[in-house]
């Protein structure tokens, strides 16, 4: 009888798993560009105003994370910080360097994303939701501000 009992155990455990694994595996098919953003992405390219206000590229290094239950987190910095003005109304970095995180939510059908502050090293950050524009293009993604007043853009890329 515990013989018949433990295997009914193992047989019930096995059907469980399976079941988990194969709504997992829904789920991701089901999640399309959301789920391709999840991960780790590392920065190829950071295009911003100058004090002169003309676009250029700010040599930089940095590493954006998005998880599939919906954290993310950037960290940018500048490898020689020139004397700073905002890239548009909100100020993102200190002393050439931003960091913060926080949780984002993505609308697939406008090709944008909502990243909500929960911390930042610019503390003027916390608590506002950053609306975000996308486009994935085989392993580049490629970020910019939906604000009008905003003029940076970022290439984020992974192996």
């Amino acid at each position: 009888m515990k013989k018949l009992l433990s295997l009914g155990v193992v047989a019930l455990y096995i059907g469980m798993t399976a079941m988990t694994l194969s709504g997992s595996q829904d789920r991701f098919e089901n999640e399309g560009i959301g789920e391709r953003l999840v991960g780790a992405w590392r920065l190829a390219r950071l295009e911003q105003p100058g004090a002169d206000g003309k676009i250029r590229n700010a040599d930089s290094s940095g590493l954006l994370v998005f998880t599939r239950d919906g954290h993310t987190l950037v960290q940018v910095m500048e490898r020689n910080p020139q004397a700073q003005s905002p890239a548009g109304p909100e100020q993102y970095s200190q002393g050439g360097y931003e960091a913060s995180f926080g949780t984002y939510v993505i609308d697939e059908r406008s090709h944008t994303f909502t990243f909500h502050v929960e911390g930042a090293l610019v503390r003027s950050l916390i608590g506002k939701d950053l609306p975000r524009a996308f486009e994935l293009s085989g392993k580049q993604l490629i970020v910019k501000s939906t604000r009008p007043n905003e003029h940076w853009r970022v290439a984020w890329e992974r192996d």
